[in-house]
């Protein structure tokens, strides 16, 4: 520590101030390093016994620093060594360039010397150049010569069509005119625009000549189709101009791209690229021969013999293309190939132009066919021999996804017109055959008929079967869209058949309305043949396109039940006029000592029910059931208004009776219809029976067990009814009669399920007691 301490003493204030202007990190790493040193002692010899150690620290360290000074002598050394290699090499470099130097120095002398020397031989140049342009001008003299006149001689070749000896000589032509351009631009370096204007108007005869072959060759090329059976000698010629030219072509560009330093020019008007041009000539004239087939006769009915004729012409000109031309031309062209998709592309552009026409449904449904199904059979694109040749080229469809279903939705709508304008027609016929003057005509079953049905079942089964010819979308579509136009039928013939009764209503002695009846039950027969059409129809629909094409599907089934309902309650109401000059007879006193009306009531269902065998079941079953029905509920309603009030047991009795044998007379009408009468849950009839028995009871007291018996059977019967039955009697007491009500109101079950109500549809007549007494009850 004194050590340093007197050496920092001893140094120059000068030199210390001028060391930390020079280096200032210096001084800062050695406050760092002083600093460092006494918090390293401050550490090591904090008590008094640590200075025993003084000794060893101070060893240790002059040993450290006797180390770092070794290394960083060895390492100054290193450096001053790598510092005098360096200078060395300066020194040598400096050295060589000064004999460079002195070499180019040397060289500029002798290069000043030679261009001197060059400028007395630029005469001598000249006349060499000369000498050149004179020597090709001496060798060029017979060529040019004959120019014109082999340029006449080749003209008269290509008017004569021999092609390949003319184009030989316009070949022989080009040479030469090359040779004479390479020649002048050989001798001088470059070509100037005077020397080519002169060889192009020398030469001029030359492009004529191309231009005049060109034509020539296009000319075969565009007619192969049609020559190539008479004779296909002039289109093998062209193909192999066109292959001449090709190489030719392929030579030159070769030539000029491999050649290095003064490549040659090209020739005048190269590369021709006349083997591209002759895959263009090609397919104009293909189809042109399409525009001259497209325009004949394609619009209206003559679409399909349209179609036709554009079949056997691409067939036609397929065949001259695969079985001749494709042997006339190199392997590598697939003629057969760009053929096919030359006249796929000219079809489809013509096709797309014809769906844009207004067209009715039979020119769509000839376009489909032929675009789905002729054009790819093996009549035409299917050909097992052109499969080969389509495997690697995709032509694409003739039209678009798209287009097809734009054209299957017209073609639906355009059928829907004229399914709608035939269903209107059909029905219009319907209403006059309502009118005739005879009976409806029967079927080989025994069923009336009109031709409704029949037609109607025919035109959409017919348009159906058409539409799968196409396809099954379209099948279902037209299925779809017949459907709705039979519900709209079904709805308009039920509003007809409104019409009709009220027609019929107003004078039903008209002799227009005379078989009203007969026509209205051949209307329910139509209904049920329509209802199998319809369902035949349904089932023929795949189960994915069921409400695919429209939000809200039709429903036919629906407004069939509509009609038939209403065509059924027609003849109910035609059943219910007939009997009703008979019903004011029924349950009076002349009904209970003679028995009339009732067999006049029987003959009059006995006619209607023969008249209801002739409607197809199961509308027949339910005409006759509705029958029963309305037997009952009339013979009853007339029990109702009380016409017939027993005086005595015997009255009581007789009515019963009475009421007995009319129910056997009407069993035996309807149990007599060879068992076709479907037995309902609650058979009707069985109510006369119940009734008689509440009438003839002779125990008053037992009235109360006999109405829990027929309020149990016939739930819907109310008090009213029950007391017109009382009084019908005659001799139920007050307390009877008000025993047997309180009983009802008690005991009055909940309609059962599937339980069809008949006395709900009876009216009970109001009072004629004008007063009562005032007794204390009614109080």
């Amino acid at each position: 520590m004194s050590a340093g301490d007197q050496t920092n003493d001893g140094d120059k204030p000068g030199d210390t101030v001028s060391a930390a202007q020079v280096w200032p990190e210096v001084e800062r790493a050695e406050l760092l390093a002083r600093g460092a040193a006494l918090k390293w002692a401050s550490g090591v010899f904090c008590r008094p016994e640590y200075l025993e150690r003084l000794g060893q620290y101070r060893k240790r360290e002059s040993q450290r620093t006797a180390s770092i000074h070794t290394r960083l002598k060895s390492m100054a050394q290193s450096y001053l060594e790598g510092v005098g290699w360096g200078l060395e090499q300066l020194r040598e470099a400096r050295a060589e360039l000064r004999e460079a130097s002195h070499t180019l120095k040397k060289a500029a002398v002798e290069s000043i010397q030679n261009a001197e020397g060059g400028a007395s031989l630029e005469r001598l140049r000249e006349v060499s150049i000369n000498h050149c342009q004179l020597l090709a001008t001496v060798s060029n003299l017979p060529r040019l010569y004959s120019v014109h006149g082999m340029v006449l001689e080749t003209e008269r070749l290509v008017e004569s069509r021999r092609l390949l000896e003319a184009h030989a000589r316009l070949m022989k032509l080009e040479r030469w005119q090359d040779d004479i351009l390479w020649q002048l631009h050989g001798a001088t370096g470059s070509l100037s625009a005077e020397d080519q204007c002169l060889v192009a108007k020398y030469f001029s005869g030359v492009g004529q000549l191309v231009d005049a072959l060109a034509k020539e060759l296009w000319a075969v090329v565009s007619s192969a189709l049609a020559l190539a059976r008479q004779n296909p000698t002039p289109f093998v010629s062209s193909v192999r101009i066109v292959e001449r030219e090709e190489a030719l072509d392929r030579a030159l560009l070769e030539e000029r791209g491999s050649s290095r330093g003064c490549s040659r020019p090209l020739p005048p008007r190269r590369p021709r690229c006349w083997r591209e041009h002759f895959f263009q000539v090609l397919e104009e004239a293909v189809c042109a021969r399409f525009r001259r087939v497209s325009y004949l006769h394609s619009r209206g009915p003559g679409l399909a013999g349209h179609l036709s004729a554009l079949q056997h012409g691409l067939m036609s000109d397929l065949a001259t293309v695969r079985h001749l031309l494709e042997h006339c031309v190199p392997p590598h062209y697939k003629l057969t190939r760009v053929y096919l998709r030359v006249s796929h592309r000219c079809l489809h552009a013509h096709l797309t132009q014809v769906t844009n026409w207004d067209l009715e449904s039979g020119e769509i449904f000839a376009v489909l066919n032929w675009v789905l199904h002729i054009y790819n059979s093996p009549d035409m694109m299917g050909d097992p021999e052109l499969v080969t040749d389509l495997e690697k080229e995709e032509l694409g469809p003739l039209i678009s996804t798209e287009g097809v279903e734009q054209l299957q939705k017209k073609y639906v709508q355009s059928v829907r017109k004229s399914v709608s304008e035939w269903m209107h027609k059909a029905l219009q016929v319907e209403l006059q055959d309502w009118k005739r003057d005879q009976e409806p005509d029967t079927d080989h079953e025994g069923f009336y008929q009109t031709s409704l049905p029949t037609i109607i079942t025919q035109m959409l089964e017919e348009n159906a079967r058409v539409a799968l010819m196409i396809g099954e979308s379209l099948r279902d579509q037209t299925i779809q869209m017949g459907l709705y136009e039979m519900e709209n039928l079904l709805n308009r013939f039920r509003e007809a058949l409104v019409d009709f009764g009220k027609e019929y209503c107003k004078d039903p002695s008209n002799n227009k309305t005379k078989f009203y009846l007969h026509y209205l039950l051949a209307s329910i027969s139509n209904c049920i043949v329509l209802k199998k059409s319809t369902e035949s129809l349904q089932q023929q629909q795949s189960s994915r396109s069921v409400g695919q094409f429209s939000r809200t599907p039709p429903n036919p089934l629906a407004a069939l039940d509509r009609a038939v309902r209403r065509a059924c309650r027609l003849v109910m109401d035609q059943l219910l006029q007939d009997l009703q000059p008979f019903l004011p007879g029924l349950l009076t006193r002349s009904w209970l000592l003679q028995g009339a009306p009732t067999p006049k009531l029987c003959h009059i269902l006995e006619h209607h029910l023969e008249l209801y065998a002739r409607v197809r079941p199961p509308c027949r079953q339910r005409l006759q059931e509705e029958t029963q029905w309305l037997t009952v509920v009339e013979y009853v309603r007339a029990l109702m208004q009380k016409r017939l009030v027993c005086r005595s047991e015997e009255e009581r009795w007789q009515l019963a009776q009475q009421m007995l044998q009319d129910k056997q007379l009407f069993a035996e009408i309807f149990l007599g219809l060879e068992g076709e009468v479907s037995v309902p849950e609650v058979n009707p009839l069985g109510l006369l029976p119940v009734l008689a028995d509440f009438i003839r009871l002779k125990d008053t007291s037992m009235l109360t067990l006999e109405v829990s018996r027929l309020a149990a059977k016939y739930p819907d019967v109310s008090e009213e009814h029950v007391s017109v039955l009382l009084d019908v009697r005659g001799d139920v007491s007050r307390d009877v009669r008000a025993a047997v009500l309180d009983l009802l109101e008690q005991s009055t079950p909940p309609l059962p399920a599937g339980y069809r109500p008949i006395f709900t549809d009876i009216l009970v007549p109001p009072s004629t007691i004008a007063f009562c007494l005032p007794t204390a009850k009614c109080a």
